[in-house]
């Protein structure tokens, strides 16, 4: 395609993904009157959980928390649970297209590979596997940070006679688990989930733990149609209220701190909060739990015991609440569960310790560890997580000014303008991804901040005949350090093997990969830039400077 039809190409924006984050965007896009099209990898609306449909799989944030703000789709939705499964998410994604008739502007199965920016028509050339080609003005990346799966490699997996598979690439016809010898790699948020699910039903489970997972209780609850109707009259203000809080939630951490408090206080202040579930134990907590080591302790040594009481076997007990902490509380995402610590009393179940006796390699039987013993398996469940925050993006061949990829780019340390561009990949913005908020916010808060964000900008562009917009390098390079200060403050940056800080993927750089200075500040920094009419940290033109 020649250059004069790029120029008169249609297309004014390409958004990737229809999760969350594509859906909105697409929604305000068009509203607005642009040409948008969205690129979708899998065959239907939902994002992350179009991907992740494992047994067991679902939300950890809570309803209405989790909703998308538009009134046009809380008004008549009514959930089920406190904190939805996948299958009820998928529904909720078929409804938004019954009332927002998004469909008809997302084409499917349409995996983006590459996307190059053409200097001198302000356009990105964008193809997709099948090889479709597309030229949109703005790209905008909403692909969300658990994107690429990972799955380390295990010597002698090619030889398993089983099946495996990662929880993230499940059979989309499912798999039949019922009295098979099932073994669990990992105890992260999906293997927590898949563990408690069908503990019941293999006839042995074998859960391979490389660190304890510091879960929470959900305390999950049945939703009724009156109750949420009734409270409807405040989803206005819990929507306003979860961009003030730190978290993106409903609520807030105390003001005061830990050791300020009584110890009859904190006692029964950690107790309120455990009842209550959620992740109100982590967040509605004292201020200092996630920066003072003494206050952190405390804070995990009623997590232990809370734990323990559940735990019939003293062995059982300290590989799953050790007496002495693996990392501070708090410093790797912990997971919420119904019934977690209860599957490890069955007589079905046992745990490895990988720390004490790691995995050898994979047989054609199972998997044998370096105590020499084999345990025999039928399915392997990778439960390990994903390349995040980053992966996703860098996955795609993205080229910039002078040719240089976005893999190559942030290969030594990412490098943001306030978590949505980076310097010399012009009109490229992205959504829930590194150096913003994301997983130390609720997705849909951080999503429609960043959103809103966008979407003003690229009206403003096309309000005022702006073709091109970049970041400045001196503006990226000022918002890394300060995620790179936060992180430092953080106890978070004491656990030895963190996706918060990319140690789970090897040969990756290990950096604060978020913005840990708090949602509504975030909100803040950006609506300021934003109010100045971007022209700070951004350079903005008619054309390809």
């Amino acid at each position: 395609m020649v250059d004069g039809q790029l120029v008169n190409s249609p297309l004014d924006i390409l958004i990737v993904g229809a999760g969350f984050g594509g859906v909105y965007m697409l929604y305000h896009l068009r509203k607005l009157g642009f040409s948008v099209r969205v690129f979708e990898a899998a065959s239907d609306l939902g994002g992350v959980w179009r991907n992740n449909f494992y047994p067991g799989a679902r939300v950890d944030s809570e309803v209405p928390v989790y909703d998308l703000s538009l009134e046009e789709l809380w008004r008549d939705w009514t959930w089920t649970e406190k904190y939805p499964g996948y299958e009820e998410l998928r529904r909720y994604f078929d409804y938004i297209d019954q009332k927002l008739d998004v469909k008809k502007d997302v084409s499917f199965n349409k995996r983006v590979v590459t996307a190059h920016f053409k200097v001198g028509v302000d356009r990105w050339r964008v193809m997709a596997e099948d090889g479709t080609v597309v030229y949109p003005r703005f790209l905008v990346l909403c692909i969300g940070f658990a994107a690429k799966a990972y799955t380390p490699h295990l010597k002698g997996i090619e030889h398993f006679h089983g099946v495996s598979h990662h929880t993230a690439e499940w059979p989309e016809k499912g798999l039949d688990l019922k009295g098979k010898r099932v073994g669990v790699i990992g105890t992260g948020a999906s293997g927590v989930q898949v563990i408690q699910e069908i503990a019941k039903d293999v006839e042995q489970l074998s859960i391979f733990q490389r660190t304890p997972n510091f879960a929470m209780a959900m305390q999950q609850t049945k939703l009724d149609k009156f109750g949420q109707e009734k409270m409807k009259a405040l989803y206005p203000a819990i929507f306003e209220r979860r961009r003030e809080t730190f978290f993106g939630y409903s609520y807030e951490p105390l003001i005061k701190n830990l050791l300020d408090a009584t110890a009859s206080e904190r006692l029964l202040h950690f107790e309120e909060q455990w009842t209550s579930g959620g992740f109100r134990y982590l967040i509605r907590n004292y201020a200092d739990i996630g920066l003072n080591q003494a206050a952190n302790d405390e804070v995990y040594e009623f997590w232990k015991n809370k734990v323990r009481e559940r735990l019939h076997d003293p062995a059982l007990q300290e590989k799953l609440a050790p007496s002495i902490p693996p990392h501070p509380f708090g410093a790797k995402r912990p997971s919420l569960e119904q019934n977690y610590y209860e599957v490890y009393n069955r007589p079905n179940v046992d745990l490895i310790d990988l720390g004490q006796c790691p995995i050898t390699e994979v047989t054609p039987r199972g998997i044998l560890t370096a105590d020499g013993v084999e345990h025999k398996l039928d399915v392997i469940i990778f439960a390990t997580g994903f390349d995040s925050v980053t992966g996703g993006i860098t996955q795609i061949d993205i080229c910039g000014l002078g040719g240089k990829s976005i893999k190559d780019k942030w290969a030594e340390g990412v490098a943001t303008n306030l978590g949505l561009t980076t310097a010399s990949f012009p009109n490229m913005f992205f959504t829930y991804g590194p150096q913003a908020p994301t997983a130390f916010s609720n997705g849909p808060t951080c999503i429609e901040i960043q959103g809103d964000w966008i979407i003003n900008c690229i009206k403003h562009m096309m309000s005022n005949d702006l073709t091109y917009i970049d970041a400045r390098e001196e503006a990226e390079q000022e918002w890394r350090q300060q995620v790179l200060s936060l992180g430092s403050m953080s106890l978070a940056n004491k656990a030895e093997t963190s996706w918060y800080y990319g140690s789970n993927i090897p040969g990756k750089v290990v950096e604060p990969y978020m913005f840990m200075g708090g949602v509504q500040n975030y909100d803040k920094t950006i609506t300021e830039v934003a109010s100045q009419g971007y022209v700070v940290g951004f350079d903005l033109c008619s054309n390809t400077p």
